[in-house]
């Protein structure tokens, strides 16, 4: 198996999060990104997301995320069939150049289906890093932050008035690498709205983190 050594940890700025956390307010944010005349309209946002804008302020980045959730190409159960040829490469004991550049073009597919997945950054920001191309892998490691930072602005986890909000359940799982967690096998849908994810035995003996994912489920609901 291709080995990733990148630590997120070192490409991102943790230690800035604010303790303050704020459950993102969906009426608000639908609102704002629908707003053509609005700096949180989400066009704008997300062109600048792609250009990987360093001054995106933390309101802007929660819109951008969470208002992604409220996009008409918005399907947080998709699944790409790249994800398949990702899947198989990443078996390989031995990865060459052209792997990597496969790895490129496979994820590149991926993000058109779910442009926020941390994972996926994580394996950009290698494959450019290996393949000599800084400049593109500085460019994931910020957008890779701007997902982080909205996500971890909205709670810490460890109960349902602290839960994190998440718009796609793939993000939990990378939540929990993120934070330097190891699941613990078990999942429960609780009260209608929130996933509960057990973790494996830690030094801060954390039995889970609880995630709010009302907008994935109200996705199915059209």
């Amino acid at each position: 198996m291709i080995l990733f050594t990148v630590l997120f940890f070192a490409l991102i700025n943790i230690n800035a999060q604010t303790e303050e956390f704020t459950a993102p307010d969906y009426k608000t944010i639908e609102k704002n990104v629908a707003d053509k005349n609005s700096v949180l309209f989400f066009d704008k946002l997300f062109d600048r997301y792609a250009k990987s804008d360093t001054t995106m302020t933390l309101e802007e980045k929660r819109h951008l995320y969470y208002g992604y959730s409220f996009q008409d190409e918005y399907s947080p159960y998709s699944r790409s069939e790249a994800e398949k040829k990702l899947r198989e490469l990443l078996q390989k004991d031995d990865g060459t150049k052209d792997d990597l550049k496969k790895i490129i073009e496979y994820t590149d597919e991926i993000l058109k289906t779910y442009p926020f997945s941390i994972r996926i950054k994580e394996y950009r920001i290698y494959s450019f890093r290996e393949l000599g191309m800084i400049a593109e892998a500085e460019k994931e490691s910020v957008q890779g932050e701007i997902i982080i930072d909205a996500i971890l602005s909205t709670g810490n986890g460890t109960d349902k008035e602290t839960c994190f909000y998440v718009i796609n359940t793939s993000n939990e799982y990378e939540v929990l690498s993120l934070l330097g967690f190891e699941f613990g096998g078990s999942q429960s849908l609780i009260d209608g709205r929130y996933d509960y994810l057990a973790l494996a035995d830690n030094p801060y003996q954390i039995k889970g983190f609880y995630f709010d994912v009302s907008r994935c489920l109200d996705s199915m609901k059209f």
